[in-house]
């Protein structure tokens, strides 16, 4: 297109530089219409007029067309022919108002200001930008073929991924549901096994325990027994001072009377340093509490119930089956969700889909996720409003992936939902080159790719 715009420009610039006699102001392509050896007929059919009368300065013509190189009538409109540029029409009203508006200084034919021609700089300079979008145009539309076979043969491995995961589905399924009745049987036995073996173990600490208190409390007596008759005499306690429980450095006979529950530990004290007891070797203490604390760990399971245990695997093959399967659902609706949407004729948007694309401006950053989602956030920090989710491709019948719709963003205070128009243009990069806000709270953004290209028509460089 840009291609054919640059060729017509250059046909346009020579067709206006040949001379075909015709009144002032009047095109080359309605030259024919205005015949000096004819009466001149208005163009809307409205009067016939002798042709002396055309470019009188006086407007005979509703339309104006009587009049084409003055300011007679309202409505009138002048041709520039603008030779090395492009032709235009400007309204009558301007010609000789004392401002050049034809390149070619021909409005200004009797207001006494002179106008530079300006039409082949103009001309110029157009070509020479039209060149260079046709030369963007072509790159990105090589991007563009490289993009469509890429897309052609990811969509071909997602539709191989997504039937694979459908077949698969529900195979995993069915043996998710064996593994997780196998689960719950290998759990409730394992529990009652492990539950027999702690009460059973906590028995035993505690036989353990009672038999070495008793034992205790007979070295004690032992050591309290001075005369060893057998029979601990109020007299014998009083010998023990450590015994004292009020702390008045002497044993009464009530005091004495106590339980030995009450002074065990005096009595463990009395006998480490005790006369009658000889004192242990400083690692006996450390072998003891070593011992001790060998007792209060838990014994080894039995066979059986290691076996038990020892079935937890299945409850692990069962939760990764699971956990894989809950996988494998996710993935399949996320493949089913990408390969629904329209990416274009032969997919070339779809390298879009799951990437984002930043515009920075002084006080927003916009950004935009194709197929997804629009949002702005203020630049130096605060939270993100949405300005639309995914809508559809909205551009005119003959070029529907030139315009998306997002819709259904963060709702304005009292007014509408914001909603953003995405205008897609060619270019060699994919940026976000510009967002408005046109109307109250309706954006819009100017979004350049190279899956917007087209294909170039067929011309060389010598033929511009």
């Amino acid at each position: 297109m840009l291609l054919l715009s640059l060729v017509l420009l250059l046909l346009s610039g020579l067709a206006s530089s040949v001379e075909v006699k015709r009144p002032r102001g009047v095109s080359l392509t309605n030259h024919h219409f205005y015949d000096e050896s004819k009466p001149f007929t208005c163009l809307d059919g409205s009067a016939t007029i002798h042709f002396d009368r055309v470019n009188d300065d006086y407007c005979d013509c509703k339309d104006g067309s009587d009049e084409p190189g003055t300011p007679a009538c309202p409505n009138g409109r002048f041709h520039c022919s603008n030779a090395g540029y492009r032709p235009q029409y400007i309204p009558s009203s301007r010609i000789n108002d004392g401002i050049c508006d034809c390149c070619d200084a021909t409005d200004e034919y009797n207001s006494g200001i002179v106008c530079e021609n300006t039409c082949k700089e103009m001309g110029r300079k157009e070509r020479e930008a039209l060149k260079q979008k046709a030369e963007v145009a072509r790159e990105g539309f090589e991007i563009k073929k490289a993009l469509m076979e890429e897309a052609s043969k990811r969509k071909e491995e997602k539709q191989k991924k997504l039937v694979e995961l459908q077949e698969g589905k529900k195979s995993v399924e069915e043996q998710v549901e064996t593994l997780r009745a196998q689960k719950e049987a290998a759990e409730k036995p394992e529990k009652e096994a492990k539950d027999i073996h702690q009460k059973a173990w906590e028995e035993q600490k505690e036989a353990e325990r009672a038999a070495r208190d008793q034992a205790k409390a007979e070295e004690a007596f032992m050591e309290l027994d001075d005369d060893g008759d057998g029979i601990v005499s109020v007299a014998e306690l009083q010998t023990h001072p450590e015994l004292d429980v009020d702390g008045d450095g002497i044993l009464s006979e009530t005091e004495a009377q106590v339980k030995w529950v009450t002074f065990r530990k005096s009595y463990s004290h009395l006998s480490r340093n005790s006369k009658l007891v000889p004192p242990p070797k400083p690692s006996s203490d450390v072998k003891a509490a070593a011992e001790e604390e060998e007792q209060e760990k838990m014994p080894p399971y039995d066979e059986a119930t290691q076996s038990l245990i020892d079935g937890r695997l299945l409850v692990l093959k069962a939760a990764f089956q699971i956990e894989r399967a809950s996988c494998s659902s996710f993935i399949s609706r996320n493949l089913e969700k990408e390969i629904s949407f329209d990416f274009g004729p032969h997919g070339e948007f779809s390298y879009l889909y799951g990437q984002c694309y930043d515009l920075t401006t002084n006080e927003y950053v916009y950004r935009l996720c194709p197929f997804n989602r629009v949002s702005q956030k203020p630049k130096h920090g605060g939270s993100e409003t949405s300005l639309g989710t995914w809508g559809s491709w909205t551009g005119p019948e003959e070029n529907k992936f030139s315009v998306m719709k997002y819709e259904h963003g963060t709702g304005c205070w009292q007014g509408p939902n914001r909603s953003t128009t995405v205008k897609l243009s060619c270019g060699k990069e994919t940026v976000v080159t510009s967002t408005t806000e046109p109307s109250r709270c309706e954006y819009l953004m100017e979004f350049v790719t190279p899956a917007a290209c087209h294909e170039p028509k067929d011309l060389n460089h010598d033929e511009l």
